[in-house]
């Protein structure tokens, strides 16, 4: 009967050492990892990211940027885009890290409809979206039934909208946001008839329209310039101001501070107004 009780008692003792040297074992990891998370997130912290823009006068502007931001140690890949639809699925889906080619009008809508986590960090400049023409020298000599073509991405067509409510040939209904519709019109004197276009394409349409609405931008990319302007959005209070966006959780991560600087400086301000030769304003 001792004998048996000896044996259990050292089964029971071996049985709790192996139980505390689990635990100490555990312990230590734990230690351990607690020791090497900081220097872990330290050594994540980007040194080399990929943004998304698009294809054209920008790629100048972002070769000055990258410039920038190579002296500060980060090192900039652009990824170019030659239509509006695809930066944001790309920094959804994480094949890039921020783009930069959009207000915020048109972001929300995005948002609402693809439901992306994404968020502005920094501005970088406005284009005032204007009437352009190149059969009618003002407003006032649009024919009755002219045909005025419009972009027809939510946002755009919304402004697009408003320039020409600005200028009196249509009224839009009382409380309409700024994502209006041609369904939104409530008064049209002169019987235009709106053409909804891509916004990429509206611009090249202006030949085969008596007018369009175009996005400065996609104005220059068509040969359009301020001659063939017939009217033009207010700049004072601009909603439409473009910025850098990156995904939700990264807006303070210390590589987007440096982006962001790496923007918002003289040398790219220089290239800005060299490229977009007065159509576009730095917005920051």
């Amino acid at each position: 009967m001792i004998e048996n009780t000896n044996t259990l008692l050292s089964s029971f003792s071996a049985t709790i050492n192996r139980r505390t040297g689990l635990a100490l074992l555990f312990a230590s990891a734990v230690a351990i990892a607690g020791l090497v998370s900081p220097s872990s997130a330290f050594a994540e912290d980007k040194k080399a990211i990929k943004v998304g823009i698009i294809s054209g006068e920008d790629e100048d502007v972002w070769r000055v940027v990258t410039a920038q931001a190579a002296e500060k140690g980060l090192t900039i890949e652009t990824v170019v885009f030659n239509d509006y639809t695809q930066p944001n699925e790309a920094l959804e889906r994480g094949e890039i890290d921020a783009n930069a080619f959009q207000h915020k009008p048109y972001l929300d809508n995005q948002i609402k409809t693809q439901g992306y986590h994404i968020v502005p960090v920094g501005y970088t400049g406005v284009w005032p979206i204007g009437l352009y023409s190149k059969k009618y020298a003002k407003v006032a000599d649009l024919s009755e039934g002219a045909v005025i073509g419009v972009p027809n991405d939510p946002s755009n067509e919304g402004r697009a909208l408003r320039v020409l409510q600005n200028e009196g040939l249509i009224k839009l209904k009382d409380g309409t946001g700024i994502l209006a519709t041609t369904a939104d019109i409530a008064d049209n004197p002169k019987k235009l008839v709106i053409k909804e276009l891509d916004a990429g394409i509206v611009g090249r349409s202006v030949e085969d329209l008596d007018a369009a609405v175009v996005n400065t931008d996609w104005a220059l990319k068509s040969g359009l310039t301020p001659e063939n302007r017939i009217a033009q959005e207010p700049v004072a209070d601009n909603p439409y101001r473009n910025f850098i966006a990156v995904k939700a959780g990264n807006e303070n991560e210390p590589w987007v501070k440096t982006l962001v600087a790496s923007y918002q400086n003289e040398a790219v301000k220089a290239e800005f107004d060299k490229v977009y030769k007065g159509t576009g304003l730095s917005a920051y």
